[in-house]
């Protein structure tokens, strides 16, 4: 079932879906459709910025702007949600087998890639157990790995904003399948994320490393980022068996809270990100979350006051990049 179900022309059927949804719709017609496709996805019309007659096609009510302060930024918070979603899945990463949702499992390792932290060919070499690889990706070895998976169905607000203060230094886009990332079928599709076409952005937060990944879906038209002017996803002449397309993005600095990004469609979010090690999430798997909202705790003063302390290094040391780069 499942070989069948990869086999399917599912980048075809969304490509397709991307079409029909970008013709224009008469404008008399855009209040009713849109209410209609509203109260079958349990979208709130209350949040919207705009008159619903303002959305010209379907596509731009999914990525519709919210009216001012619908999603509070939690001050107080190193650590906020990137999206309005449900949690799949929430914890410390230990190995390259990571799970997508309770009991399944994505590797970790094709999901983000080789190389991630400029290491030599000798050094990568030696980095033979998934244990290694994990810690490889630290920057302090005191610390640990965690990750968070955020699913967007199709009745939420489809942008994405940036879950702290973070220096962006690459893009890695990654071909694939574009299989539904819906939890019903994340349940029986081992690897789901790793065979999916995603995009990765790798960089620093005051906590250590990050990596912020945007997973393509069955239907979503493209991925878009606003940073990233280059990025086109779906597309019809990359083959899937292609490796990924690495870009610098040049220590982009993404305040806490910034838009990031939007689908055209829902789909899903993953940020694995270091932390130390009594680090934890106030959350709960299979909540529903919205953007801006404190996704952690600490056991530790002393663990707050720290990450304080690197967010305002980290600040000073954009600053210093901005006044030095050099003016073209």
């Amino acid at each position: 079932m499942v070989t069948c179900y990869c086999c399917l022309p599912l980048r075809t059927t969304s490509r397709i879906w991307g079409w029909l949804t970008s013709i224009e719709l008469p404008i008399g017609l855009r209040p009713m459709l849109y209410g209609f496709y509203a109260n079958i996805f349990h979208a709130d019309l209350d949040e919207v910025e705009l008159d619903l007659s303002a959305f010209p096609n379907l596509v731009e009510f999914f990525v519709r702007k919210l009216k001012h302060n619908a999603r509070p930024i939690a001050q107080n918070a190193n650590m906020i949600s990137p999206a309005d979603g449900k949690v799949l899945y929430f914890g410390p990463v230990t190995s390259c087998r990571v799970e997508q949702v309770k009991g399944v499992t994505y590797d970790l390792r094709q999901f983000l890639g080789d190389h991630l932290n400029d290491l030599t060919l000798n050094e990568i070499a030696k980095k033979t157990t998934q244990d290694d690889y994990v810690k490889s990706l630290l920057k302090n070895p005191d610390n640990k790995l965690y990750q968070l998976i955020v699913y967007l169905a199709p009745g939420d607000y489809h942008r994405f904003h940036s879950p702290t203060n973070m220096i962006i230094k690459f893009r890695r886009h990654f071909p694939g399948k574009l299989l539904s990332v819906n939890p019903k079928v994340l349940k029986f599709m081992p690897n789901l994320f790793s065979l999916n076409e995603r995009v990765v952005y790798v960089g620093e937060w005051a906590g250590g490393f990050m990596a912020y990944a945007a997973v393509g879906a069955t239907n979503v038209g493209s991925i878009r980022v606003y940073c990233d002017k280059e990025l086109a996803t779906n597309t019809v002449h990359w083959p899937e068996s292609a490796h990924w397309k690495e870009a610098s993005l040049d220590n982009t600095h993404i305040a806490k809270g910034e838009l990031f990004g939007e689908f055209r469609l829902g789909s899903t979010i993953v940020l694995l990100f270091e932390a130390p090690r009594d680090f934890q999430f106030s959350l709960q798997i299979g909540q529903t979350i919205k953007v801006g909202q404190a996704l952690t705790t600490f056991s530790k003063e002393s663990d707050k006051k720290q990450l304080e302390r690197q967010h305002l290094i980290m600040n000073i040391a954009q600053d210093w990049r901005d006044i030095w780069k050099p003016r073209l």
